[in-house]
C-alpha cells in the first residue's frame, strides 16, 4: 500500500479537487447573505446622495456661406483660400477661455442661486421667485453666502454670517477690481422688499420678482458671487463633438441644473455665431474704412482740380481744346488709367512676394483689397499654400517635427511656395514690361503735347489729371457700394439646427442600475476574494481528504466538536454524536488488533503532533467507551510534562506514575478509581525535572507488564511526538497507536514526522483520528453524518442550540 501511495509533503499544497474546493467556498454562504444586502444599501445611499448630473446638447452646422452676388474678383469680402478646417477651429473656440468668459458675463453666471438640500447645497438657478439685478459699476460681496428668508410673498430678510473674518473681498465686475472691506459686525441681518434697491457697503443690487414663481413665506434661498476666473474654468468643459461625415457639431454640457445648462448652451452658440459673423465681415469693415479714407481724399482732390481748371480757363481765356489737343487727350486718358492699374498690381505682387519670403506660416496671406488679380494660377497656388499651412499647424500639435508625415508636408509646402514665387516673379516681369511700354507710349503723346500752344498744354494737363482722378473716384465709389452690400448681406457660418431644451431628460449620473449591479458584484467579489485568499493560504487540516492527500496513514475515525462541560463527553452526553463517534472508534480499533492478541490485554497509545489537538480528550473517552462495554480498562497519564487527565474525573494528581518510577509508591498505590464503572486511572503525578529518563527506565516496563496482568485494555495518554521524543519511547508498548489531529488547528506540515516514521516502518499499526470536526457545507461532502468513520447521527439526541444557529444548521 505504501509503495503505491504518492502523497504531498509540501505544506503549501494546492487544492486539486475543484468540486471540493467549490464546496469549501460555498461553505461561507452566510458571508454573502450579509455582504449582498450591505452592498445594496451602500449603492442605494450612493444613488440618493450623489448629485444628479444632466447632459444636454445643441446641434449647429458649420459651413462657409459666401454671397452669390460677388465673385472673387469683385467681392470686397474676398480672401485667399477661405477658411480651412473650420469645424476643428470652432471646436477649439468653444472651449477657449475668451469665448466662455464672454458667455459667463452675458448670462451673469458668476451669480449663484442656492438652496439647502438633504445632502448638499443645491443649485436652484431658474427655480427662485427672484432674479438678482446688479447695480452697474458697484462692488459686490465675493465668495460669501448671502441668505434670503422670505417673511411673506413680498418681504424678505437678508442676512450674512461673516464668521470670525476681519475683512472680506469685494469685486467690481465692470472694472474687474477687488478691494478689502473691514467687517464691523460678524452677522448682518436686515429686512427688505422685492424690487427694492439695496445699497450696502458690501452689496449693491436689487432682487426683482420674476413673476413666474411666487415667494412662499418661510422659504429660504442663498446667493453667492464668484469671481469670473473661477466660474469660467468650470464651463470650459463644453464638448463639441463632430457628427461623422457631416459639417455638424453636437455641443454638449453636463451639470446638475438643466435650466442653467440650457441657457448656457443656447447663449454659447449665439455668441459663437455673432463672433463668427463679426470675424467674417471684419475684412470688409477694414476695407470699407480704407476706401472711405481714399474716397474722401480723392473727392477733395477732384474738387481742387475742378477749381484749378475753372480758374485757369477764366485767367487764360481758353475754354476748349483744339481738335489736335482733343485727340491727344482722348489717347492719353486710357493710357493713364491703364498705367495706374499696372502700378497697383505691381505693388501688390511685391508685397505678396515679400510676405511669402519673410513668413513661415501662410494661413493669413494678405488678399487684394481694391486690386483685381486676374491670374488664376496665383489664386489657386495661394489657396493651396493656405490649406497646406493650416494642415501643418494641426499636425504639429499631434506629431514630432521628425515624423514622416510632417516632413513630407513641409516638403510639399516648400514646393508650392517655390512655384508660387516663380509665378509671381514672372508676373512682375510681365507687369514691369507693360509699365515700360505704357511709359513709352505716354512719352510719345507727351512729345506731341509739346507741339501744342502753351496755354492749351496746361489745360490739357489739367484735363488729364481731372479725368484720372474722376475715374479713381468712380472706382472707389463702386467698391464702397460693394463693401456696404457685402456687410449687409453677410451671414454667419454658424447655423443653429437644434437649440438646447429641457425635454424631461433623465440624469446621466448617478447610474442607479449600474450602481446596484456594482454593489452586488463587489459584495460578492470582495468576500469571495477574502475566502479564496483564506483557502489558498490555509495551511491547516480541514477534512479527511486533506489527511488522505498528505499522509499514507489510514484515517480510523472522525470525532465531532465536544459540547459537554468537560472532556467526559461519553459519560455526560451518552447519546450525542461525539459519544457515538467514540463507540464507532471502539469498533474500528478491534479490527486493528492482531489475531495473536485475542484473549490478551490490548494497549492503545494516543498521541498527537502538538498540544491542543485533543489527545487527552480522545484518551479519556476511548478509555470510557471500553470500560462501558464491560471491559476492565485503565487510563494511564504518561504526559509527565503537562498532566491533565485527572481533573475531568475529579481526582488529584498528588500521586501518579512519577511517584512509582522514582520508587516513592508501589504500583497498587498509584492506581485510582473513577466514577466510571470498570475504569481505573493512573495520573502522571508531580512534574519531574527529567521526564524522558524516567520514561526510559526499566520501571516503566514493569508497570506496563503489571497492568497487562490485571486489565483488558490499557490506554496510554502520551506527550505530543512533535514536541518531545517521549512518545516514540512509549509506542513500543502499543498494539494500536491513535494519532490525533484537530480540524482547523493542526498544521499540514506537522504530519511529516509521523509520515517519515511510518514509511521507514519505525512505527506500525498507527491510525489517524480527526478531532473537533464540525460539519460544514464544504467539508460535509463525503464525510458528513452517517459516514463510516464513525461520525454518525442516527439516534443520538439533538443538542439544544440558539434559534438562529438551528436555522443555519438546517440550511
Amino acid at each position: 500500500m505504501e509503495g503505491d501511495f504518492n502523497f504531498i509533503k509540501n505544506s503549501d499544497e494546492s487544492i486539486s479537487d475543484i468540486k471540493d474546493y467549490l464546496f469549501r467556498v460555498l461553505d461561507h454562504w452566510k458571508w454573502f447573505l450579509v455582504t449582498i444586502p450591505i452592498g445594496l444599501v451602500i449603492a442605494y445611499y450612493i444613488n440618493i446622495s450623489s448629485q444628479k448630473q444632466f447632459g444636454l446638447s445643441a446641434t449647429i452646422s458649420v459651413s462657409e456661406k459666401q454671397n452669390p452676388l460677388f465673385s472673387t474678383g469683385t467681392s470686397i469680402a474676398f480672401n485667399w483660400g477661405g477658411v480651412s478646417d473650420k469645424v476643428e477651429g470652432i471646436r477649439r473656440y468653444l472651449s477657449s477661455r475668451t469665448h466662455n468668459e464672454a458667455v459667463v458675463r452675458k448670462l451673469q453666471f458668476y451669480i449663484e442661486y442656492l438652496n439647502e438640500g438633504q445632502f448638499r447645497i443645491e443649485d436652484v438657478y431658474g427655480k427662485t421667485p427672484f432674479k438678482v439685478i446688479l447695480e452697474p459699476n458697484q462692488f459686490q460681496l465675493l465668495n460669501t453666502l448671502i441668505r434670503i428668508d422670505f417673511i411673506d410673498d413680498y418681504n424678505y430678510n437678508l442676512s450674512v454670517d461673516f464668521g470670525d473674518r476681519a475683512s472680506v473681498k469685494l469685486l467690481n465686475y465692470d472694472k474687474d477690481k477687488v478691494l478689502d472691506y473691514s467687517i464691523s459686525n460678524s452677522i448682518f441681518s436686515q429686512q427688505f422688499k422685492l424690487d427694492e434697491e439695496l445699497q450696502l457697503p458690501f452689496l449693491n443690487l436689487a432682487l426683482k420678482s420674476t413673476g413666474e414663481m411666487k415667494a412662499v413665506a418661510g422659504s429660504s434661498y442663498m446667493i453667492r458671487f464668484k469671481s469670473i476666473n473661477s466660474v469660467v474654468g468650470s464651463y470650459q468643459r463644453v464638448r463639441a463633438t463632430p457628427i461623422k461625415n457631416t459639417a455638424l457639431l453636437s455641443v454638449t454640457l453636463v451639470g446638475p441644473n438643466k435650466k442653467r445648462i440650457v441657457d448656457y448652451l443656447n447663449k454659447t452658440v449665439e455668441v459663437l455665431s455673432e463672433n463668427q459673423l463679426k470675424d467674417k465681415t471684419n475684412y470688409a469693415y477694414q476695407t470699407l474704412e480704407f476706401i472711405d479714407e481714399q474716397f474722401e481724399n480723392t473727392k477733395d482732390s477732384l474738387r481742387l482740380i475742378e477749381d484749378d481748371i475753372g480758374d485757369y480757363k477764366q485767367e487764360k481765356g481758353i475754354y476748349d481744346l483744339s481738335v489736335e489737343g482733343s485727340q491727344i487727350f482722348s489717347n492719353t486718358s486710357g493710357l493713364d488709367q491703364k498705367h495706374f492699374e499696372l502700378v497697383d498690381q505691381l505693388e501688390y505682387y511685391q508685397n505678396l512676394e515679400s510676405y511669402i519670403k519673410t513668413h513661415h506660416s501662410f494661413t493669413s496671406i494678405p488678399a487684394p483689397a481694391i486690386v483685381n488679380v486676374m491670374d488664376g494660377s496665383i489664386s489657386s497656388e495661394v489657396s493651396a499654400l493656405t490649406q497646406l499651412s493650416t494642415t501643418k499647424i494641426k499636425l504639429e500639435s499631434e506629431v514630432t517635427e521628425n515624423h514622416p508625415s510632417l516632413v513630407s508636408l513641409n516638403q510639399e509646402i516648400l514646393t508650392v511656395k517655390n512655384v508660387l514665387l516663380e509665378n509671381i516673379s514672372s508676373l512682375k516681369k510681365i507687369i514691369e514690361l507693360d509699365i515700360k511700354n505704357s511709359n513709352r507710349r505716354l512719352g510719345i503723346y507727351n512729345s506731341q503735347l509739346q507741339k501744342l500752344p502753351e496755354k492749351e498744354q496746361q489745360l490739357l494737363n489739367y484735363q488729364r489729371k481731372y479725368t484720372m482722378t474722376e475715374s479713381n473716384y468712380k472706382y472707389l465709389l463702386q467698391k464702397r457700394y460693394e463693401a456696404d452690400i457685402a456687410i449687409a448681406a453677410s451671414v454667419s457660418d454658424i447655423t443653429i439646427l437644434d437649440k438646447a431644451k429641457d425635454t424631461g431628460q433623465k440624469s446621466n449620473k448617478p447610474r442607479t442600475g449600474f450602481n446596484y449591479m456594482v454593489g452586488v458584484l463587489l459584495s460578492i467579489i470582495l468576500p469571495l476574494f477574502v475566502i479564496v485568499t483564506k483557502e489558498i493560504f490555509d495551511t491547516k487540516i480541514q477534512t479527511v481528504e486533506n489527511i488522505e492527500k498528505l499522509s499514507p496513514i489510514p484515517v480510523l475515525g472522525v470525532v465531532g466538536r465536544n459540547e459537554a462541560k468537560n472532556n467526559l463527553a461519553v459519560v455526560l452526553k451518552p447519546k450525542s454524536s461525539v459519544a457515538e463517534a467514540f463507540r464507532a472508534l471502539r469498533s474500528n480499533v478491534h479490527f486493528l488488533f492482531s489475531r495473536s492478541k485475542i484473549g490478551q490485554t490490548k494497549t492503545v497509545v494516543v498521541t498527537s503532533s502538538v498540544g491542543g489537538e485533543g489527545k487527552t480528550f480522545a484518551s479519556i473517552n476511548m478509555a470510557t467507551v471500553f470500560a462501558l462495554s464491560g471491559k476492565k480498562t485503565i487510563l494511564v497519564g504518561l504526559d509527565l510534562r503537562k498532566p491533565k487527565i485527572f481533573g475531568d474525573f475529579g481526582l488529584k494528581n498528588n500521586i501518579g506514575v512519577v511517584n512509582y518510577l522514582i520508587g516513592q509508591k508501589t504500583k497498587e498505590e498509584i492506581i485510582q478509581k473513577t466514577q466510571v464503572e470498570n475504569l481505573d486511572m493512573i495520573s502522571a503525578g508531580p512534574i519531574p525535572p527529567n521526564p524522558s529518563e524516567l520514561i526510559m527506565s526499566p520501571a516503566t516496563d514493569e508497570l506496563i507488564d503489571y497492568l497487562k496482568e490485571r486489565y483488558e485494555y490499557i490506554i496510554l495518554d502520551t506527550p505530543p511526538i512533535g514536541l518531545v521524543a517521549d512518545a516514540f519511547e512509549l509506542i513500543k508498548y502499543a498494539d494500536v497507536t491513535l494519532y490525533v489531529v484537530r480540524q482547523n488547528f493542526t498544521q499540514k506540515g506537522m504530519l511529516k514526522m509521523i509520515n517519515d516514521k511510518y514509511i521507514k516502518k519505525e512505527i506500525s499499526n498507527v491510525s489517524i483520528v480527526l478531532n473537533d470536526f464540525k460539519i460544514k457545507a464544504g467539508f460535509g461532502y463525503g464525510y458528513g453524518y452517517g459516514y463510516g468513520y464513525g461520525y454518525g447521527k442516527g439516534y443520538q439526541e439533538e443538542e439544544k442550540k440558539p434559534f438562529f444557529k438551528r436555522i443555519f444548521k438546517k440550511s
